[in-house]
């Protein structure tokens, strides 16, 4: 590599570099304005001396940081993380930029777990009977996720036909979710609908602290094969030349994202566009090199769930509204922007 060439790496790895420091700062402020937000406003100082020096805080101020607002805070970053490593993980491995755990019917078949709970009052797991919404979510997302690549690996199918049976996935748990809402008592529709709509307010230092342990543990799962993540942006018949064993990685990546999205939509219920918008905005700011469209994509990811937690509490005065609405009204418009306005091709 001649001086110029090196000169001009040095330029573009530092440019992102800036970009990935830039969005920490930005998460970080709309995490202190988060927990600002609420009833009873408190100043950035409060906040962060609540933080950091709670001894030396009023009580009063104590209980509304660290009981109410600070899970709520946290888990709206975790679980933006979450669905953006999800999404750029699933774009990867099926090399579409349709695909994300809501297009590819993930998500409803976790909605129709949590709801076929909701309405039996029984989870596919007995002994989890204080979470068997949650582990109910779980396990079907699991079982969606085998589904899909389970026809596609017997079919020998490309990324195409994996997009196409998650969509077929997406219609049919669609309507098994409204057969069991058509059946359901109105106590019982209105608790399906309140879950699906997604919403923080329910998150405990409990439920934070497995969605944190799960993303820590799916993390450098992902981190010792970016290099192999970014061979298969190339093409399968690329990645194979290069030693990338593909339908094995579309395997791990399949099973990652269904850990990654149904621990999200366990516990917050269903939060669309995440997963989508996020790997876009990554790809359009550092490009495909993995070990920056990772971490790029989860910070995106972060930073707009943090950012709609905020506007939850803001569009109306003493409501809160479900987040779920807020990111499908946030994501549909600026998707759509980005396919207008690009200035160049980002896939």
């Amino acid at each position: 590599m001649d001086v110029k060439s090196k000169e001009a790496y040095r330029k573009m790895t530092g440019r992102k570099y800036l970009f990935l420091l830039s969005i920490l700062v930005a998460i970080f402020l709309t995490f202190i304005l988060d927990i600002m937000t609420g009833p009873a406003s408190l100043s950035a100082k409060e906040v962060i001396s609540t933080i950091f020096f709670p001894a030396y805080s009023e009580r009063s101020v104590q209980v509304i940081v660290w009981t109410f607002r600070l899970p709520v805070a946290l888990m709206a970053v975790v679980t933006g993380i979450t669905l953006g490593l999800a999404g750029a993980n699933m774009q990867t491995i099926l090399d579409n930029p349709l695909a994300s755990p809501y297009t590819l019917g993930i998500s409803a078949a976790a909605g129709f777990g949590a709801a076929m709970a909701i309405v039996f009052g029984v989870g596919v797991l007995p002994f989890a009977d204080t979470l068997f919404v949650p582990v109910n979510a779980f396990v079907f997302s699991l079982i969606s996720c085998m589904a899909i690549y389970g026809i596609a690996r017997f079919k020998r199918a490309t990324s195409e036909t994996i997009v196409l049976t998650g969509i077929a996935v997406l219609f049919l748990f669609d309507s098994l979710l409204a057969l069991l809402e058509y059946t359901a008592n109105p106590e019982q529709v209105q608790a399906i609908v309140f879950w699906l709509f997604g919403s923080l307010t329910k998150t405990t230092w409990t439920t934070l602290g497995i969605t944190v342990g799960i993303v820590l543990l799916v993390i450098p799962l992902l981190a010792i094969d970016v290099w192999k993540l970014t061979a298969l942006r190339l093409g399968d018949d690329k990645a194979k030349s290069l030693g990338v064993n593909v339908e094995r990685m579309r395997l791990k990546g399949l099973i990652l994202v269904s850990v990654l999205t149904s621990t999200a939509v366990a516990f917050v219920g269903t939060i669309g566009f995440i997963g989508l918008v996020a790997p876009h905005i990554a790809r359009m700011l550092v490009g495909e090199d993995h070990r920056y469209f990772l971490p790029f994509s989860a910070l995106s990811g972060a930073f707009i769930l943090s950012t709609a937690s905020v506007l939850s509490k803001v569009v109306v005065p003493g409501i809160i509204f479900p987040i779920g609405i807020l990111t499908s009204l946030i994501g549909i418009p600026f998707f759509v922007w980005l396919l207008l306005y690009k200035k160049r091709g980002y896939w």
